[in-house]
């Protein structure tokens, strides 16, 4: 059996579709079976970073939607792939035009969320609004993702969203289901020692108790949240806030001074990996207020590293929890800050973290592999190399 998985476009910089792919690639050949991943190339858009306007744009636009679609056909010259012995994985929803370029009764497709394409039909939850151009393209995508016989959402949400977006489309012999993603690297606690020097290498003061969002700033990721919530403990937490991921917005900075924070605001830009498990393993309690999400791997990270969450109510985050985390409204603050406060009971903490670990057991990637290898029909008692 050859598995070949259709990756994404290298300038792009899409990292979680990156070690996603990577992911499968390895699950796979763990299995004992070959894999491949097969990229578009770069010929005319530019090699060093994602152009997002102008000539660039639509440079990259012509390795990915013009040139990539030819060479797949070309490829599919070789009489070894029209065997039933291979498969084909498109590892990203947003590169389904390539389906139609693909053997559809051997190819499936991962779906990661229907946010992009659920703002570009006006969908206001979604929190993502599209351009002229977003609209077109995000319609394209969904015209090729509803003709897909072979395909798994990473969560059961993502499958509802989508089967409303595509009522009238759904082919009759289509096998959808739910995968729910894997972790796309090792998440566990670190030594208290160790956390403790990454923590004061990313500027968070030794022994002082902080708050975690890992994230962008998107509107979707609601950051805001963390900042009113501590606002309305007042005198009754007196801990930190950190914020992961992207340089804090202005807007963000505005709050903070308007509420007299910023002093306790600590932004650790684009944390290495270790310093990552330093954060979830040492922060009193990790906070994902998110308004709209496809999966919510931070959550899960959370929990692998001993983190208690307290994330949005809203699906799929109850879903990706399992129950092991407390839940709030991301529009009320102050039911973030009362959680906050019932984590101060140790039991509570104790049982929160405990069930968090037993949760994050449930996404590791040899069980993803093994779906997959479901989806795809394939047969084999497999068995893992070590």
């Amino acid at each position: 059996m050859r598995l070949i998985l259709i990756g994404n476009y290298p300038p792009d910089g899409q990292e979680s579709m990156e070690r996603f792919a990577l992911m499968l690639h390895s699950g796979y050949q763990k299995a004992g079976f070959t894999s491949e991943i097969w990229r578009p190339s770069v010929l005319f858009g530019s090699r060093q970073q994602a152009a997002t306007s102008g000539l660039g744009k639509w440079l990259a636009y012509f390795d990915k939607w013009l040139v990539f679609p030819l060479i797949l056909r070309w490829r599919l010259l070789d009489k070894s792939l029209s065997t039933e012995g291979v498969r084909f994985h498109v590892c990203d929803h947003s590169n389904a035009p390539y389906l139609k370029h693909l053997p559809e009764e051997r190819t499936g497709i991962t779906c990661h969320d229907v946010l992009a394409i659920r703002g570009a039909f006006g969908y206001a939850d979604a929190y993502c609004p599209a351009s002229g151009l977003g609209k077109v393209l995000q319609k394209w995508i969904l015209h090729h993702l509803s003709r897909a016989k072979l395909l798994a959402t990473v969560s059961q949400l993502t499958l509802h969203q989508l089967r409303e977006l595509t009522a009238h489309t759904v082919p009759l012999s289509q096998d959808w289901r739910v995968i729910h993603n894997a972790f796309n690297a090792e998440f566990a606690p670190l030594p208290s020692s160790q956390a403790a020097e990454l923590l004061s290498q990313a500027g968070l003061p030794p022994g002082r108790p902080f708050i975690l969002h890992v994230g962008s700033g998107q509107a979707r990721k609601n950051r805001a949240l963390l900042l009113r919530m501590v606002q309305a403990l007042g005198p009754r937490w007196q801990g930190d806030i950190c914020f992961a991921g992207e340089a804090l917005e202005p807007d963000l900075q505005q709050l903070a001074d308007s509420f007299g924070l910023q002093a306790r605001v600590v932004s650790v830009v684009k944390p290495a990996h270790t310093t990552l498990l330093a954060l979830y393993t040492a922060c009193e309690a990790f906070i994902f207020p998110s308004f709209s999400e496809g999966f919510g791997w931070p959550v899960i990270e959370a929990q692998a590293c001993g983190a208690p969450v307290i994330a949005s109510h809203i699906e799929p985050m109850p879903e990706v929890s399992g129950g092991a985390a407390l839940h709030a409204d991301p529009t009320k603050p102050e039911e973030f800050a009362e959680a906050l406060l019932l984590l101060q009971d140790p039991a509570t903490r104790a049982d929160t973290i405990e069930r968090g670990f037993a949760n994050a057991r449930r996404f590791e990637p040899q069980q993803m592999t093994h779906n997959y290898l479901e989806l795809f029909k394939v047969r084999k008692d497999l068995s893992y190399a070590s």
